[in-house]
């Protein structure tokens, strides 16, 4: 008769932490500091395709046009660029703090790239 309740007991305790585990599971990222495989604006500017596509740059936010836009320099040539509204950073930056953004390019008469996270170099 204890195993049932023991059981349930059991249960009871760890149901709500494997709920709680599998909610924070979208959530979790690592800081990796390793090699990463970047791309020119250039590049980017080059290509006749107007598709969308999964990029990654590196530069300068090197002024803000409004609240989440700002024009990106790689040194090379310069963007337009948008962050996402759930993109946070808690330090200060300026034109001469160098990053790495991840986002989509979005090609056309107006290339630019939505930025999904940044992260400083």
């Amino acid at each position: 008769m204890q195993s049932p309740l023991i059981a349930l007991t059991a249960v009871a305790f760890i149901a709500p932490s494997m709920a709680f585990a599998h909610g924070d599971k979208d959530q979790t990222s690592i800081n990796y500091a390793g090699p990463v495989e970047t791309v020119s604006l250039d590049t980017l500017l080059a290509q006749k395709s107007f598709r969308d596509k999964e990029v990654v740059v590196e530069g300068f936010l090197i002024r803000q046009v409004s609240k989440d836009e700002f024009v990106f320099s790689d040194g090379q040539s310069e963007m337009t660029i948008e962050l996402d509204d759930d993109v946070r950073l808690n330090e200060l930056i300026n034109e001469t703090t160098k990053v790495r953004l991840f986002g989509e390019y979005e090609g056309g008469k107006h290339p630019e790239i939505e930025v999904e996270h940044i992260q400083i170099l």
